[in-house]
């Protein structure tokens, strides 16, 4: 149990492929996913004090209300606490496909477990919170199957940078959902292991054998991502552009991060008002 502040990094979750492989009856969808995080992140401080409160801060905070519904304060109340004063320092884009609301949740649990010395909630109690928060609790490479409950460790990835780009438009989840055509695609194949050994050669297949089945229904809601992703892919050194969740933010991938940073450069001076960011892909 700490005494004074802790804080949580929130990693942006960078959903490599999504196949949207069933329905279940209670409106649920099936998926199957490879899922990476990368530093690009929003934190969480967490400090003692009588009652329950949460400031939003940073760039991305203007958007984002501090009330009751917010998934910081209800992960603080999944695990009982109403002794903490939270702060969420935002700087991913709201509603972007990131994860964002999920790892902030995730980041929350983590730093109040430190700080409370209480235990982690059950899964199906982190599940209540939403279906991406259990891979951002475990916060490593993953592949996501069922509605999100089933998460597996991947092997060790191939060193990558990252570009992160978002057109600063929100694109809202139910909305592409809604717009699916098909919701009993085929899932993905097992990685193998010969896909590992360069971060070429990891892209490479990625490219090959899988995909993101939102993405038309994406650009259906917000076309301008089609023109996203034509900008990621037309810079040097991408191995892989792709829309990330159900969008709007697309990721590259990159050999190093050097080259991921001279790409955001490049992007940045063509499309000033975009965000996007530079960073890695964490191991």
């Amino acid at each position: 149990m700490a005494t004074e502040a802790v804080s949580e990094a929130a990693p942006a979750k960078l959903n490599l492929c999504l196949h949207v492989t069933g329905r279940r009856v209670d409106g649920y969808h099936l998926l199957d996913s490879l899922v990476v995080f990368s530093d690009i992140a929003d934190r969480v401080f967490a400090s003692p004090a009588r009652g329950l409160s949460l400031v939003v801060a940073g760039p991305e905070g203007a958007g984002l209300q501090a009330d009751s519904d917010n998934l910081v304060l209800r992960a603080a109340r999944s695990m009982g606490v109403t002794d903490a004063a939270l702060v969420l320092d935002k700087r991913l884009p709201i509603a972007s496909g990131v994860g964002g609301g999920s790892a902030d949740a995730a980041a929350t649990l983590r730093a109040l477990a430190r700080l409370t010395g209480r235990p982690l909630p059950a899964m199906s109690d982190v599940l209540r919170l939403g279906a991406d928060v259990p891979v951002c609790l475990a916060c490593r490479p993953s592949r996501m199957t069922g509605i999100g409950e089933r998460v597996t460790p991947l092997p060790p990835l191939p060193a990558l940078g990252c570009v992160l780009v978002n057109p600063r438009l929100p694109v809202p989840t139910p909305q592409v959902f809604a717009a699916l055509d098909r919701r009993d695609n085929p899932g993905l194949p097992d990685l193998p292991a010969s896909a590992l050994a360069s971060a070429a050669g990891f892209a490479g297949w990625l490219a090959a054998h899988s995909r993101n089945d939102l993405v038309a229904a994406a650009r259906a809601v917000a076309p301008v991502l089609a023109e996203v992703q034509a900008a990621l892919e037309a810079t040097p050194g991408c191995l892989l552009a792709r829309m990330s969740g159900s969008g709007g933010t697309h990721f590259g991938l990159f050999a190093t991060p050097a080259a991921a940073a001279t790409a955001a450069g490049h992007l940045k001076e063509l499309h000033p008002f975009w965000w996007t960011e530079a960073g890695r892909i964490l191991g």
